[in-house]
């Protein structure tokens, strides 16, 4: 950018930059697409007449131009609008870009149109070199000023432009070594305790440091600092975390960062300066209460590195901080006054702004401002991230101050968040009985236990089962982990996503854990001052006592106390959904029109489903009873029996423990439609393999062992998910349809003789043609017949066919001649359809997915284009011949919003998933229906 290469940009050339200020504002909030979120909220924020540093956005379709063709080809294509906007800056602060005596600084950020928070590269004072940090002082009138902005400058720029970085995770970032050796020679604590003279003395070092590490000197022109920022900020979309946090949070690679470069307004101006970070409401409990964190004399990143301990924004909050912290009043008013008694003008001008961002967004907002001499600026608002718990009150509760209305209540809360409401807690007992050993800020709550690990990469390795080199440590499910840091970076993502918890020594409620945390609903601790950390000796000490790494500790997030070693934990299954939660649930399920039901095999799983909100069972599999206490000697004796005769003799033993099964499921679920899969998997399965196995089931059985490897070997298949299992079981072996059917409706007949409503519904699995479907449905309609004889009384009951085959799909009018009900098995039908192997597909489907091959997992989240078009095809063909044909999904994806979605739209009845999903399926529903209303 050091040449214009045009004065102005061609009239047919693409717009890249879009200017904002209090003298003119290009964008809005509803450009969020190409302004990115920031971007857009900065030219609303103008638009509403808030204070604003003037600045510009170069928009997502640079990044793209710039991932498409290269930074060469972006360079050109923006040379005239940059240097346009920064005409325009100019003109609004009154200062030049690059002016020696009065210097224009910038600020360089990312920002994409989803909330990203510290994913991507920030860069602030940039335009800062040896002569201008003179002039800077000089018309300040605050020479150590100058010199903490220039050497806050170089540290970034040399860190996110240069590259320099920490040799080895176990080292310390280079540019704090420097800092901490002159701290120390100092003999202070803190970076504000440095003078001047000292600060240009960590401007040499650095600079030095960056010659000696980089080779080459830290750049003077002011233009040559912003091309490279610039660039160093678009290339930031493709870093590490920023991936990995686009794919935890399915945000599209497609959609790229926009760059705001925007005039410096400086919270290190003095004593009357500071920059914080504020919540409309509380982002972890959702309570409406103005909240947040700030510090004197500092810049923007101090606030979330948690490098210093930050004071609360308001009153209520600093008393609550320090009764948290065990600090009483008397230090709280000398050492930690809030901002509402330190500096009582500003915070009443930041509560008006708080209060008409919130009216105007109508949602909850996460502002960043900072103070210069006396004067508040606005740096950004996005709506806040936020814990599950605070999305479903802050919902309810606008819902009811008539912010926002039914469909965008339902809306503002993520499905699978509901997650967070049902979060662990520790067994009363054990908590008892617990020694705590410190206490940090209940940054998210949720009772976490696991082993000590100081580095992100080894727990991510220590979760996947690995010692750490890649290769497999003995435990197969991986282990439990807390991530203990000084404080987290953006680099820890991997780690955290893993963890059980995090433990950071550093930080306040709104650092980088704090926030990462709570938009994962990880249990987290900040700022927990007692505990030392030593990376080297990877080790964490609190007063004369020290854990290693592997040591067993626990934190509690909701009271942020930390304690030695491993509480056990459990999860919260309400015995009736309450509160706000209720509330939402009452809501979706007026405005859903897909019923949801679960997948459960046991009465204790129906119940906790009912409790859920479920409104029958879509999937029992009853290979599953059979592996229970002694139901698996009588099914191996089954499978052992040479003749029919010994095979009925082996089901009439598992006959009565069948019936009990159902009766408990028709009990449970009181009347709810409970749909029963008969055998389906291959018998292979209920035999061992192993040699250990097979010698103890010969011992139990009273049998030869050549006996028992004669059987498996017989029974052995080479692609056994294509082999003997499903209705051809039935086919093969009738008597195991006959003992199942007449098992349900023994027990059918048996409740409702006691005055209680049943209706079960028997499904047959793996079906390809009718002819199969009819053999089985035959054989399960004379059962019924001959029970309903015997006892002198009849149930109502359906049979149905799971849809996992293609051809069952592509011939599901023809089934539907016989099938009263369809239930979609999408975890075969998609192994089916697409050849991949559920159990194999990790070896290649995280690079399918890195390519772009599938957007998204297919065994997560339905192919919409190729399973859901087999799906919509069956649903269609299916209703053509029988239009009251009942349609449902019994597959993982019954429980998978985006699934359910697209189930929404082919015209399915109802949905199936895991007990503890039920509240997520039913506001997903809810959600389709309200995105389908609002588009007719």
């Amino acid at each position: 950018m050091n040449t214009p290469i045009h004065a102005h940009a061609p009239k047919d050339a693409p717009k890249y930059v879009y200017r904002f200020g209090a003298q003119g504002t290009e964008g809005g909030a509803g450009m969020k697409n190409v302004l990115g979120g920031k971007g857009a909220n900065l030219a609303e924020m103008c638009r509403l007449g808030l204070p604003v540093p003037a600045g510009f956005t170069i928009s997502t379709e640079a990044c793209a131009l710039s991932t498409r063709d290269g930074a060469g080809v972006l360079l050109a294509a923006i040379e005239a609008e940059v240097r346009s906007g920064l005409a325009h800056i100019e003109a609004e602060m009154g200062k030049r870009f690059g002016d020696a005596n009065d210097p224009l600084l910038l600020s360089v950020r990312s920002g994409a149109r989803a909330s990203m928070p510290g994913m991507m590269d920030t860069i602030l004072n940039l335009g800062l070199n040896d002569a201008a940090v003179i002039g800077l002082g000089r018309k300040a009138g605050n020479e150590r000023f100058a010199w903490d902005a220039y050497r806050r400058f170089i540290q970034m720029y040399g860190d996110v432009v240069m590259g320099l970085k920490p040799a080895s995770k176990e080292d310390s970032d280079p540019f704090e070594v420097v800092i901490d050796r002159v701290k120390a020679h100092k003999g202070v604590k803190l970076d504000t305790d440095l003078d001047a003279a000292d600060l240009q003395e960590l401007v040499q070092g650095f600079k030095a440091l960056i010659r000696a590490r980089i080779g080459r000197d830290f750049p003077t022109d002011p233009w040559e600092q912003l091309r490279g920022a610039v660039l160093a900020v678009f290339e930031s979309w493709h870093n590490e975390r920023a991936v990995v946090y686009r794919q935890l949070n399915d945000i599209p690679e497609s959609w790229g960062t926009a760059v705001n470069v925007q005039a410096m307004v400086f919270g290190n101006r003095g004593e009357h300066s500071a920059t914080g970070v504020a919540f409309s409401r509380d982002a972890g409990t959702g309570e409406d209460l103005f909240n947040g964190e700030f510090l004197v004399n500092a810049q923007g990143e101090d606030v979330v590195a948690g490098i210093r301990t930050p004071q609360q924004i308001t009153l209520i909050g600093s008393r609550r901080w320090a009764e948290l912290a065990q600090v009483d009043e008397v230090e709280r008013q000398a050492r930690y006054p809030s901002l509402e008694e330190l500096m009582p003008t500003i915070f009443q001008a930041l509560l008006q702004a708080e209060t008409l961002l919130e009216n105007h967004f109508k949602d909850m907002q996460d502002m960043e401002f900072t103070i210069q001499e006396g004067k508040l600026w606005m740096l950004q608002t996005r709506n806040g991230k936020r814990t599950g718990a605070a999305m479903v009150r802050i919902a309810m509760e606008m819902l009811a101050q008539g912010l926002i209305d039914e469909p965008t209540a339902l809306l503002r809360v993520t499905p699978d968040r509901l997650n967070d409401l049902l979060h662990p807690v520790f067994e009363p007992a054990a908590l008892q009985a617990a020694r705590p050993i410190a206490r940090g800020l209940p940054a998210s709550p949720g009772a976490a236990t696991g082993q000590v690990v100081f580095f992100a990469d080894e727990a991510e390795a220590w979760a996947k089962g690995e010692r750490g080199d890649g290769r497999a440590d003995g435990r197969a499910d991986g282990r439990a982990v807390i991530l203990v840091r000084q404080e987290t970076s953006p680099e820890d993502l991997r780690g955290m996503s893993v963890a059980q918890g995090i433990l950071t020594a550093r930080g306040g409620m709104t650092s980088h854990a704090a926030v990462v945390a709570r938009g994962m609903g990880k249990c987290c601790i900040s700022g927990a001052g007692a505990v030392q950390v030593d990376l080297k000796a990877r080790t964490m000490r609190i007063g004369a006592l020290t854990w290693h790494e592997g040591d067993w500790i626990s934190l509690n997030g909701s009271t942020g106390e930390v304690f030695d070693g491993r509480i056990p934990t459990r999860a919260v299954f309400e015995s009736d959904l309450s509160g706000d939660l209720a509330a939402l649930m009452a809501l979706a399920d007026r405005h859903r029109r897909l019923a949801v039901r679960a997948n459960a095999d046991t009465p204790q799983d129906a119940l906790v489903a009912r409790r859920l909100g479920a409104t029958g069972i879509g999937l029992c599999r009853t290979e599953h009873m059979f592996f229970q206490g002694d139901r698996i000697r009588a099914v191996r004796e089954m499978i052992l029996a040479d003749d029919e005769a010994g095979r009925r003799k082996a089901l009439a033993q598992l006959l009565p423990m069948q019936r009990s099964d159902f009766d408990g499921l028709f009990r449970a679920m009181a009347g709810l439609p409970v749909t029963i899969r008969l055998l389906d998997p291959p018998l292979h399965e209920f035999l061992p393999h192993d040699e250990a196995g097979q010698q103890a089931m010969a011992r139990q059985m009273r049998l030869p062992i050549a006996q028992i490897r004669q059987r498996v070997e017989a029974l052995h298949e080479f692609n056994p998910m294509l082999g003997h299992r499903g209705c051809r079981l039935g086919i093969s072996f009738p008597e195991i349809t006959e003992m199942q059917a007449r098992a349900v409706f023994e027990a059918a007949l048996n409740v409702q003789a006691e005055g209680l409503a049943v209706e079960p519904e028997v499904m047959i699995p793996l079906v390809g043609t009718l002819r199969e479907f009819s053999l089985q449905a035959d054989l399960v309609h004379r059962v019924a017949a001959q029970v309903f004889a015997e006892q002198g009384a009849k149930v109502a009951y359906r049979v149905g066919s799971m849809i996992e085959t293609p051809r069952a799909a592509l011939v599901a009018d023809r089934i539907a001649q016989g099938a009263e009900f369809f239930s979609f098995g999408t975890n075969d039908l998609t192994q089916m359809t697409l050849g991949f192997s559920r159990d194999d597909a990790g070896s290649f489907l995280p690079a399918y997915l890195h390519h772009g091959i599938y957007e998204h997992d297919p065994f997560r989240s339905i192919d919409q284009e190729g399973v859901g078009q087999l799906v919509a095809l069956a649903a269609r063909q299916g209703r053509a011949t029988r239009p009251d044909l009942s349609l449902g999904v019994c597959g993982e994806h019954g429980g998978d919003p985006a699934s359910i979605t697209f189930f929404h739209r082919a015209g399915l009845d109802y949905v199936s998933c895991s007990p503890f999903r039920v509240p997520i399926a039913r506001l997903a529903a809810a959600q389709a229906a309200v995105i389908e209303a609002s588009s007719e």
